[in-house]
């Protein structure tokens, strides 16, 4: 059994919140070079030279990429030979996500209450998953979620007699609907089966992998692709104003599902879709 101080869960999602709202993942800043060059239109291509320069101009002075630096969603992978001591992991975290958004100037936007709006002062509490898994390490993602984009999200519950297709159309409506409002070109996030909360759970995960993975299994493989098509020829271009990028990335995760339902969420993620990482 090995024991870890909630201490230092506490420093490194610190630590993760202010390194996630400055640096994008390194190939999703790629991926947004590669895009620059794909996009054919002259008013798609100065704004990723725009898209660019803020990128650059963020990490050389070390402020956030965009200014609503998100609700804090956290991601930790426990594994179940480890045993917690020094007080409560779910508090050391909101004690990290707490000192990361103070300590590190970031915007604080969460409110106590939903409908009460009164701003809790450090963007706490975060939304914490976790999972026990096996082994003696801690994984911790840290995801900063905008509004922006994460409003423009949608879930549907399908029957088991929709077709693939209607599943694509879903996706590139949502995309459609969302129009600029999400700080295109976008990352999309596919949850397909579990149940109600669960496909909303995997479009989440979806949208924190990697852009340069794809999915596993060639089916869902070959549908990023189409999804990824379609939304493209929607028009919609970088900022909204026109040309061939509307959407970086298409991600989708799966998992079993009841034999009445196929539910389907789709994530909406901006252009700076933030994550972090790191092992204990």
């Amino acid at each position: 059994m090995r024991e870890i101080n909630v201490s230092e869960i506490e420093n490194v999602i610190r630590n993760l919140c202010i390194q996630a709202n400055i640096h994008l993942p390194e190939n999703l800043e790629k991926r947004i070079t590669q895009a620059a060059e794909e996009e054919i239109s002259p008013a798609g291509k100065s704004v990723f030279d725009d898209l660019k320069a803020n990128i650059k101009a963020a990490a050389d002075e070390n402020i956030p990429v965009c200014q609503d630096t998100g609700m804090a969603v956290i991601f930790a992978e426990i594994g179940q030979d480890i045993h917690f001591i020094g007080g409560s992991f779910e508090e050391a975290v909101n004690r990290g996500v707490s000192r990361g958004y103070t300590e590190g100037f970031l915007r604080c936007s969460v409110v106590g209450d939903p409908l009460e709006r009164v701003n809790t002062g450090d963007n706490t509490p975060a939304v914490l998953h976790t999972r026990i898994v096996p082994g003696d390490k801690v994984k911790i993602d840290v995801c900063p979620k905008g509004f922006g984009s994460e409003n423009m999200s949608a879930l549907k519950m399908f029957t088991p007699s929709a077709a693939v297709e209607d599943i694509v159309d879903f996706v590139t409506e949502t995309a459609s609907k969302a129009g600029s409002n999400p700080c295109p070109p976008m990352v999309v996030g596919v949850g397909i089966g579990g149940n109600f909360e669960q496909c909303a759970y995997l479009a989440k995960k979806a949208l924190c992998r990697d852009v340069a993975i794809r999915n596993q299994k060639s089916l869902y493989a070959d549908l990023e692709g189409k999804m990824l098509d379609k939304i493209n020829r929607l028009g919609i271009g970088p900022q909204g104003f026109g040309g061939r990028i509307t959407a970086l990335c298409v991600n989708i995760e799966e998992a079993p599902t009841h034999i009445a339902g196929l539910p389907v969420a789709v994530n909406i993620g901006c252009h700076v879709t933030r994550h972090a990482s790191q092992i204990i």
